[in-house]
């Protein structure tokens, strides 16, 4: 699993008034400003179809820090693996786990001094309007231009529907401060069945405002989640990019992870048998994400392996 977030927590924490959330937030990011986060609120969307491309620009390449969570908790330790990860080419990272003793500021000039950036993050819904200030001020001053809700899950459809108007508050004020907010999914929201035939992201598409919310899709999951539920059983790609196609969000985000084609397990890029070429073709993206739950030999030549792919792409 990626890195995640405790849904029912989620839940419990969401019954707060929708209004005084956004009220308090917008009132408190006032002084945050788009001009220190350095990116336009609600510009003009981003180009994401394919333009003719015919590789990943490595400015575009990031890795998600649960794939080298192992080395950031153990040895060589986290100062250690993000300084690999910048000279192995990373230009930038999103973050997960939290800042390891530092806060955000100080974090942000450890980053800087090996020549890395923290550009997204994975961050769950937040409890109160104090959280979400604490939340997105925190990423504007790490210099972030994403925040993505990493995880939810629950078999009723009011649960989706109450998280989906949550992160659009959240969302509002997240797009205040000059930072764009997403959804990452996973396989399920493909095969749980909320009753009549519908799925969560059914739901979610439906309820998630596309002028305030993105996509992380992640490709894993969305191959994973035809699979299991049927629908891409002939055509993995071909339902990932119906999923991509079909949602009314903009999909600004990839995570990149591969899969064993002999037991589903999750890959190093490369070894498995997503057709990330046919993909990228067709959809292009602002961030192509490495990640990899699961390393097949150690999380750094996973990182490397996920990197040294993406470069030699071509599509």
């Amino acid at each position: 699993m990626c890195y995640g977030f405790d849904g029912e927590a989620a839940l419990r924490q969401s019954v707060i008034d929708r209004r005084s959330l956004l009220r308090g937030s917008l009132a408190a990011l006032a002084g945050v400003g788009l001009a220190s986060s350095g990116i336009a609120a609600t510009g003009a969307a981003a180009t994401t179809r394919a333009t003719g491309r015919s590789h990943v620009p490595p400015g575009l390449i990031s890795i998600q820090l649960w794939t080298v969570r192992d080395a950031l908790w153990g040895p060589p330790g986290y100062d250690a693996t993000l300084t690999h990860l910048a000279q192995i080419g990373y230009p930038k990272v999103e973050l997960a786990l939290g800042y390891f003793g530092r806060t955000a500021a100080q974090l942000r000039q450890f980053l800087d001094s090996i020549g890395i950036k923290a550009s997204s993050s994975h961050d769950g819904i937040s409890g109160d309007a104090a959280g979400l200030e604490e939340k997105i001020q925190n990423a504007v001053t790490l210099g972030q231009s994403f925040m993505v809700v990493p995880y939810l899950n629950s078999d009723r459809e009011d649960d989706w529907k109450r998280w989906a108007e949550q992160m659009n508050v959240e969302a509002a004020a997240a797009a205040a401060a000059g930072l764009r907010y997403g959804y990452h999914n996973h396989a399920h929201e493909f095969t749980i069945d909320l009753g009549g035939g519908r799925r969560p992201w059914d739901v979610l598409t439906e309820e998630l405002d596309p002028q305030l919310v993105h996509l992380e899709v992640d490709l894993y999951w969305a191959v994973t989640g035809g699979i299991n539920s049927g629908d891409g059983v002939a055509d993995p790609e071909g339902f990932a990019l119906d999923v991509i196609r079909s949602a009314p969000q903009r999909v600004l985000q990839y995570h990149v992870k591969d899969r064993h084609a002999s037991d589903g397990d999750m890959a190093d890029l490369g070894t498995g048998m997503i057709d990330f070429a046919r993909i990228f073709q067709e959809h292009s993206v602002l961030e192509y994400i490495v990640e990899n739950d699961t390393p097949d030999v150690t999380p750094q030549q996973t990182a490397e392996v996920g990197y040294r792919y993406l470069r030699k792409l071509r599509f």
